[in-house]
């Protein structure tokens, strides 16, 4: 099993800048995958980004340019850093870890909310 903890979030103007960490513990040494999703209101959970273990990065062409994803494996956490964040309202960000069999983990989410 694999528990997930996500932080970071909060209320940003329009430009501004987030950094949102989550925290694995459990059987952390199977995980494969992690990966940022976030979800807004009346809207489906979409993928943001992505950190295979060995693997390129890769982030959703809506947030290229702006959003990075990075790993410390080392303190079991995923970040994602997320600058010129777009005017949208609020939004909640999952994070997501996939291990070596059939596994499949998301946090409680931290609500995002860039207001117009």
């Amino acid at each position: 099993q694999v528990q997930l903890v996500e932080s970071g979030g909060g209320l940003v103007q329009p430009g501004g800048s987030l950094r949102l960490s989550c925290v694995a513990s459990g059987s952390i040494f199977s995980i494969q995958v992690m990966s940022w999703y976030r979800q807004a209101p009346g809207k489906q959970r979409e993928f943001v980004a992505t950190a295979p273990r060995g693997d390129v990065s890769n982030v959703a062409d809506s947030v290229k340019g702006r959003f990075s994803i990075s790993r410390d494996n080392a303190k079991n956490t995923m970040y994602l850093q997320m600058n010129n964040l777009e005017s949208g309202g609020p939004a909640v960000y999952y994070c997501y870890a996939a291990d070596l069999t059939i596994g499949r983990y998301w946090g409680q989410g931290t609500q995002v909310t860039v207001p117009p």
